[in-house]
């Protein structure tokens, strides 16, 4: 047998994953917290142009608004605190340093909500990235320690906003780790994933083990300047 007359195999990212049959989320409202951030306006970009109806939370709505305006698919803007309550889902985007006080501020507006949190907590110095252990272990379980109401999960830490915000790519080639410690709510987000062109969440463990997933973003920084590139991640054999 030649070896064109060997059936194509099935790349990774276009091979549904055994275990479940993804959810319809096409209804949830996303609000995108710090979303005036690069990588909160590539989400919000993405997820929008999958036809998600998306809001953008800033600390003061002028800049909400200047985000959404901007990036238009009917992309609406408000304050973090308006943008949590209008919200059926909330992604935190937000820098590390105001990750805390962000939100215990948001703690009544996002209870009962699932949160997913994308912070990854890096110190820069002469020798590059490096990742930060908080207290709480991460910022997923800092997240989950200051929002006891919510339904805390963590994602999309490894993405490029340089490719979220190209509206010349089409797809998005990487997987997304999720962690929670709920697989009704990891399967949520993987749903939420998948309506991403290219992007395929993979369950990655329980909140415990989100120091090490957002700490990798260090290594991709490194890869990245090395390689002048935009790195992802794939997960094999599955």
């Amino acid at each position: 047998m030649s070896s064109t007359d060997i059936p194509p195999t099935t790349a990774p990212s276009e091979r549904p994953l055994p275990e479940t049959t993804p959810l319809d989320v096409s209804g949830q409202v996303v609000a995108v917290l710090g979303g005036t951030g690069p990588q909160g306006r590539g989400l919000a970009y993405r997820l929008a142009l999958a036809g998600q109806q998306v809001i953008i939370g800033s600390r003061t709505t002028e800049r909400a608004e200047a985000a959404a305006a901007e990036l238009g698919l009917g992309i609406t803007g408000f304050d973090n605190a308006r943008a949590a309550r209008r919200a059926d889902i909330a992604i935190v985007t937000v820098p590390w340093e105001g990750h805390a006080a962000t939100l215990e501020a948001l703690r009544g507006e996002l209870a009962g909500k699932l949160v997913i949190d994308s912070v990854n907590p890096l110190g820069f110095d002469a020798k590059g990235a490096y990742g930060i252990r908080p207290q709480e272990g991460s910022a997923a379980e800092q997240a989950a320690a200051l929002l006891p109401d919510s339904r805390v999960t963590a994602a999309f830490h490894h993405l490029s906003a340089v490719l979220l915000t190209d509206p010349a790519i089409e797809t998005i080639d990487t997987d997304v780790l999720v962690l929670g410690d709920t697989r009704s709510d990891t399967d949520i987000v993987r749903a939420l994933t998948a309506r991403i062109p290219g992007l395929r969440g993979v369950y990655a463990g329980r909140l415990r083990n989100a120091h090490q997933v957002e700490a990798l973003v260090a290594n991709l920084i490194s890869v990245n300047r090395r390689y002048k590139a935009h790195a992802g991640l794939r997960i094999t054999d599955i």
